[in-house]
């Protein structure tokens, strides 16, 4: 016996609607068609499935033992199709770390590109520092990496297995200042002139270098205020409150009254943009958010 799933549904609806018309109707096929798969089924069976009568059809006792058989391969089939549906839709999860400023300039060209090009990648994030993402990277934590880093720029934690990374773009570090006061019209100032400024910097471990103050400065830097959040940072500089360090490639995300500064009397401050995954072959959402974070930096 050879029945198709076809035959079957149309077993199940002429029972279920009692004429081949009604069936034809539900299952949107034509009458004769209908027929045809009845024909063909009591072929296969071998025996009379349906009682035609003036009222419509019922089925025969073989046509009802034939419909118990049919339901449960049905509902098996249903519940494949539906695995199987599932799975052409399922998304694939990636848990992305990023440096605090990565999440202003870069995270939202990475969640649009992928928006568009792989929506079925679904993207969760986490800021952190460099060494405190590289934690995470080597606990499994996260799928990836975006990181920053200062010359020499070393391209790993120098642990083993080495991680993949891939260099994205580099960033000047320049200093943000109201765009009223002490600074107010300048593009540039020299380094000398910020030994003494009013700092504002994100607080740090001992092992985590100090964030948004200048590095090198001769003594102790004068930090008045110290927060972990770039939008009252920023707020805090364009009401006159301090200065801070600010990556170029923020520029566009910058709120009214801060202006950015270029530092002369000393080399430039270069940070290097990588982005870093554990080693071995990535999962395709892996991949792809890769490739949306290398087109947007």
């Amino acid at each position: 016996m050879d029945f198709s799933s076809t035959a079957l549904r149309v077993l199940r609806q002429v029972a279920e609607s009692g004429s081949f018309t009604a069936a034809a109707s539900r299952l949107g096929y034509t009458q004769s068609a209908v027929s045809r798969q009845a024909a063909a089924l009591e072929r296969s069976a071998g025996a009379v499935l349906f009682e035609r009568r003036f009222d419509g059809v019922q089925l025969t006792p073989a046509g009802l033992t034939l419909l118990r058989h049919a339901r449960v391969i049905l509902d098996s089939i249903a519940v494949v199709e539906h695995e199987l549906a599932d799975s052409a839709a399922r998304t694939e999860p990636v848990r992305l770390g990023m440096f605090p400023s990565a999440g202003a300039s870069i995270l939202p060209g990475v969640l649009t590109r992928l928006a568009t090009a792989c929506p079925q990648v679904t993207v969760t994030t986490r800021e952190g520092t460099t060494p405190g993402l590289l934690r995470a990277l080597r606990a499994g934590s996260i799928d990836i990496a975006v990181l920053t880093s200062r010359p020499p720029h070393r391209p790993s934690d120098g642990e083993s297995p080495r991680l993949h990374v891939e260099t994205v773009g580099d960033t000047e570090l320049l200093v943000g200042a109201a765009t009223t006061g002490r600074f107010a019209g300048r593009t540039a100032v020299h380094v000398d002139e910020l030994v003494d400024a009013p700092w504002i910097d994100t607080p740090s471990s001992g092992a985590e270098p100090l964030l948004g103050v200048w590095p090198g400065l001769p003594g102790r830097p004068r930090v008045v205020h110290s927060t972990r959040d770039w939008l009252t940072k920023l707020q805090l500089v364009a009401g006159g409150f301090g200065v801070t360090t600010v990556p170029s490639r923020m520029s566009a995300v910058l709120p009214h009254g801060v202006s950015l500064l270029r530092v002369d009397g000393v080399p430039t401050e270069v940070r290097r943009i990588l982005v870093a995954r554990l080693p071995g072959t990535p999962a395709p959402g892996v991949t792809a958010a890769v490739r949306a974070i290398t087109s947007v930096t």
